[in-house]
């Protein structure tokens, strides 16, 4: 009996056999000099002169959701705080630090960032300067802006409420929507959870460089827990180099 060469059927063909429907089309195969979409907007600008246009363009808006902030009743918060806390800065460096709620001070003077952990954040900022960690950019607190995951001060300084958060964090996007930062500080837990959109801790989050929108994220302790363990202030001062190593990088 004289050998035949077996036949394999087409894939399409079995599929079509085994199951009575029409075939699938075949997949388009891509060509050598397809180029993938980028997995992230493009990084915003830095320098002083390229962030000037975003500077002047975002200063009305910062300043109808500072207004909003301010007369804003969505959660129980509101019947508890003395004030607001929307924001402070500018978009002058691109650089943003995201906190977790007001304090007291802040609560009673309407402003990120005042008290004993704010006094330390500004001293921070001042060592970054006078390092000239970002040469040609100064930073101060006008230059970089300041904001918290919640706008009004939770009683007895508690943790954020997940509905509290869920309420309030469409006012912090939306300014970072405007502000355009090329880089973000999280400082604390619940800034690092909302931005990056993980859980964990702060040792495991920081020392990695994440993305939000068009700008690099960067997570680090909380100006308060060094305040209580001093030990963190030197792992803070290398997120801040960190920070600055990657504003420099596109």
């Amino acid at each position: 009996m004289r050998d035949q060469a077996i036949v394999e059927p087409a894939p399409d063909t079995l599929v079509q056999s085994l199951f009575g429907d029409e075939a699938p089309a075949r997949r388009p195969t891509l060509g050598a000099d397809y180029v993938l979409p980028p997995a992230h907007p493009p990084l915003a600008a830095g320098g002083l002169d390229a962030r000037a246009a975003i500077v002047d363009a975002g200063l009305g808006e910062l300043g109808i959701i500072a207004g909003e902030v301010r007369g804003c009743t969505k959660c129980g918060l509101c019947t508890t705080r003395k004030q607001a806390v929307p924001g402070v800065g500018s978009a002058t460096s691109g650089i943003v630090f995201v906190g977790e709620a007001p304090g007291a001070e802040e609560d009673a003077r309407g402003e990120p960032f005042v008290g004993r952990a704010g006094e330390l954040l500004t001293r921070i900022i001042k060592a970054m300067d006078e390092a000239q960690l970002i040469p040609g950019m100064p930073l101060s607190r006008e230059t970089v802006y300041i904001a918290n995951v919640l706008k009004c001060r939770p009683p007895e300084n508690r943790n954020p409420l997940p509905h509290e958060i869920e309420t309030c964090s469409p006012y912090l996007k939306r300014q970072l929507a405007t502000l355009q930062p090329r880089i973000i500080c999280c400082l604390g837990k619940f800034a690092a959870e909302l931005l990056v959109g993980v859980k964990g801790t702060i040792g495991g989050l920081r020392g990695k460089v994440y993305r939000y929108e068009g700008a690099k994220l960067i997570v680090t302790y909380h100006p308060a827990a060094c305040l209580r363990n001093p030990n963190y202030k030197r792992p803070v001062w290398e997120d801040m180099q960190l920070l600055a190593r990657e504003y420099l990088k596109d």
